[in-house]
């Protein structure tokens, strides 16, 4: 029987790598690869794909040469090196079965024969795995899973289900010649290499480019048409944001990524951390995982990069021959590691923070480490502000040491929690989309990790436990802020337990007028609108944004429904049980106390809103003008307004002669007026799109767009309200006081469409609020009537009533 110092198990670039290694240093092996050629993988390929070398700041130490280039390009230069190398590899080999220990493993294989080794690597990949649509209609012929060449495909049109590299890939790929509909269930590219996000939304956004998408939509059902219908051979529904929406196609391509093999590695005696579906085997900082001997490396170990798996196969070999090696990261990591102090030893420091934050115990030490790579460490003087109240700053920070002071109400220092060590916070901006709800300071030896939304978001998306522990929290702490502010966790561990997360379309109804009472909606984030029916019309009667909550009316009178409650945008709520809420008010007198003054306070705001039918329809227009997704909105009252056009001069003088308004424009009804301007959405649609990510969202709320804007257009096309154009801001700056004193001057907004040249390029432009001058916006600061105001949508509500 053949014996070897290593057998490695899958031939993809970690395991070629690993081959490669043990074979330029003499180490007894064997490659084994159940298919007829190397890396199957990346053999799978669409043809002539371009393969990226991905983490750029990541060095590469390997005999197996990798650099960026084509599929056939990479696969070719592979081949050449395990053979100039020459690599011990057997084809159409595959592992059925792994027993024994380390010294003495048994390999068995389909035709019988077996091999022993004293270490094994397992680097077999995801691709037998594959994730299908989990929908009616998902095995129809008209639905793949792969794509091999897209030349083969022409004049069709094609639906990409997927926001990862190999969607985008393919959906790039294939719209030289057909046209594409990428359905993407965020709403945005977040797991795809910055490359691919660039490239995927600069193609979205071209004219010339038949490519559109849909954010934050998933397939309902896939039917396969009558044959002897004219044009697409497939019907695909979609559940989008805004509802229901169907496609007409020629074929579906699903690239939902892999699972591991979680029954063959189980067999093998390796233990995975959970029951996700998803998780992958824990293993050591050298990738052995529980069984001693017994390694797991690339996709199958949670790192599905190529670079970082081929840096996996040189690591391991040099482990199991004896050197002492440390991972190709571990110098960035030290870095990161600075603020807690000197030459730390990095694994150390690793296990330390995964012992303190039970939330990142769930995912597994490679996952760890690539976390923080995105993240940064903290450690803020005390008394320092983290974040202040009404921010809209998104990171979220895990505690590593020390304290910190969550201040509900700044101002009253006995508002103040403390919560400690292993605890995280900043959950409700990055879920919500809101403003932050509480300040934050930093106590003594205080020691924090921010994570960027962006990092937070991939976490929760591949690791169930994280998204589940998230949820959890915000649900406990939302409870807390907006029902019970004086209840533990304790208290309250029955309702979070029952509580529900539901999501709602755009004018989808959370509860029907004159349904039996028998829940509590907490939003979690989006807006709804409150209506009755009285006679033969609707009348709206409130807007709840985020952090509010609606049909507490019902459960306290024990009355049917008093009002129609649907989403304004869409929605994600909070269904909190009628019987578990009564039992908590029955528990608690304070709560009870507190939501019967709500529920005194709405009744009587609803009877003189149905008593007042124009405010209504105010409130109503409003809604349909999209400002249940605004956060600062510009309104003038008709009333009060001259037409004297000082807003918009006085915009224009602002900056660069480019005005960020248009007073004509926009609807109006009654005495409100909504000119074109930004709304400063909670999620703002143009950051979707944003190739050189230029777009930002200010501590304070404002959107705006920074100097490295690339003028490509996404963002105006993405702007569902127009308020986005391309201008070439003009370098004379006129002062439009002293014009309006002097005549003298070119007039401010008189030249605001120079045309673009080699030194003037056209730049996206939008209402920033003015966040860096005085005073506030200056087109409300210019009008001389006071007809002219921002406004929140909890404050344009109040308006419409004060009216």
């Amino acid at each position: 029987m053949d014996r070897y110092k290593v057998a490695i198990i899958g031939s993809g670039p970690g395991g070629l790598s690993a081959a490669c290694r043990a074979a330029e240093c003499g180490v007894p092996h064997i490659l084994l690869e159940a298919s007829p050629h190397i890396a199957n993988t990346v053999y799978l390929y669409q043809k002539s794909k371009f393969v990226m070398s991905e983490p750029m700041v990541l060095p590469l130490r390997s005999p197996l040469p990798f650099a960026a280039g084509s599929r056939e390009e990479v696969l070719n230069k592979w081949a050449h090196r395990a053979d100039e190398l020459k690599v011990n590899i057997r084809y159409r080999a595959e592992v059925t079965r792994i027993s024994g220990k380390q010294g003495d493993f048994l390999l068995k294989l389909p035709d019988g024969s077996e091999l022993k080794a004293e270490n094994v690597v397992l680097a077999v990949g995801l691709q037998g795995n594959i994730r299908k649509l989990g929908v009616s209609g998902e095995d129809l012929p008209v639905v793949q899973y792969q794509l091999a060449d897209p030349d083969e495909y022409s004049n069709e049109t094609i639906v990409v289900v997927g926001a990862g590299d190999a969607a985008i890939e393919n959906a790039l790929a294939l719209i030289k010649q057909n046209r594409v509909i990428l359905v993407n269930r965020k709403g945005e590219f977040s797991r795809a290499k910055e490359a691919n996000n660039q490239a995927v939304l600069a193609a979205i956004e071209s004219k010339s480019i038949s490519l559109e998408c849909y954010y934050d939509s998933s397939v309902m059902k896939v039917e396969a048409l009558p044959e002897d219908t004219p044009g697409q051979r497939a019907r695909v529904v979609l559940n989008t944001g805004d509802g229901e929406a169907e496609i007409r196609c020629d074929r579906i391509i699903g690239r939902l990524g892999a699972t591991p093999p979680r029954k063959f590695v189980e067999a093998c005696g390796v233990r995975f951390p959970s029951d996700d579906p998803a998780a992958v085997p824990a293993v050591s900082s050298l990738y052995e995982s529980n069984v001693p001997g017994l390694y797991v490396i690339g996709a199958l170990a949670g790192y599905p990069l190529i670079k970082q798996s081929i840096n996996q196969g040189y690591e391991v070999i040099e482990s199991i021959a004896g050197r002492q090696v440390e991972p190709a990261d571990t110098p960035l990591l030290r870095e990161k590691f600075k603020p807690i102090g000197p030459d730390l030893d990095v694994d150390a420091v690793l296990h330390n923070i995964q012992s303190v934050v039970p939330l990142l115990t769930g995912i597994t030490s490679l996952q760890i480490r690539e976390f923080l790579l995105d993240s940064t460490i903290h450690a803020p003087r005390p008394g320092k502000l983290i974040f202040q109240q009404n921010d809209y700053t998104n990171s979220v920070y895990f505690i590593l040491g020390g304290r910190v002071a969550v201040q509900m109400q700044p101002d009253d220092p006995t508002s103040s929690i403390r919560i400690g060590a292993g605890q995280f916070f900043g959950e409700m901006g990055l879920i919500s989309g809101r403003r932050r709800s509480a300040s934050v300071v930093a106590g003594t030896d205080c020691l924090l990790l921010e994570t960027p939304r962006r990092s937070m978001l991939r976490l929760m998306s591949s690791v169930e436990s994280v998204q589940r522990a998230i949820d959890e929290v915000f649900l406990l702490r939302t409870i807390q802020a907006h029902i019970a502010p004086g209840c533990s966790a304790e208290d309250l561990a029955e309702l979070v337990r029952s509580a529900k997360i539901c999501h709602y379309r755009a004018g989808e109804i959370l509860f029907d007028e004159g349904e039996p009472g028998d829940c509590l909606h907490l939003i979690r984030s989006g807006a709804v609108m409150v209506s009755r029916q009285l006679a033969d019309r609707e009348v709206v009667l409130a807007y709840a944004p985020a952090g509010k909550y609606v049909g507490e009316m019902a459960l306290l009178s024990d009355l049917p429904r008093s009002a129609t409650v649907k989403a304004a945008v869409k929605t994600e709520t909070i269904r909190i049980e009628g019987t578990d809420f009564k039992a908590l008010m029955a528990k608690h007198e304070d709560v009870a106390s507190r939501v019967r003054d709500v529920y005194a306070e709405r009744l009587t705001h609803d009877i003189a809103m149905a008593a007042n039918p124009q405010l209504s329809n105010i409130i109503s227009f409003l809604m349909q003008q999209g400002m249940g997704e605004a956060t600062d909105v510009l309104l003038i009252d008709e009333a009060l307004c001259v037409r004297c056009d000082h807003c918009e001069r006085a915009c224009a003088a602002t900056h660069g002669n480019v005005s960020r308004l248009d007073r004509d424009a926009g609807p109006s009804f009654a005495n409100v007026h909504v000119p074109t301007s930004c709304r400063h959405c909670e999620h703002p649609h143009c950051m979707k799109d944003c190739p050189p990510d230029a777009i930002h969202r200010a501590p304070n709320g404002e959107v705006y767009i920074d100097d490295s804007c690339i003028g490509c257009g996404n963002c105006e096309k993405n702007c569902p309200y127009d308020v986005i154009h391309m201008g070439v801001p003009d370098p004379r700056n006129t002062s439009v006081l002293s014009w309006l004193l002097t005549g003298f001057g070119l007039e401010p907004g008189a030249e605001t469409q120079l045309e673009p040249s080699p030194n003037r390029k056209k730049y996206a432009v939008k209402c920033d609020m003015c966040k860096d001058l005085d005073g506030g916006p200056a087109c409300v600061r210019a009008c001389p009537t006071g007809a002219a105001m921002r406004v929140s949508p909890e404050r344009f509500v109040e308006l419409a009533g004060d009216g």
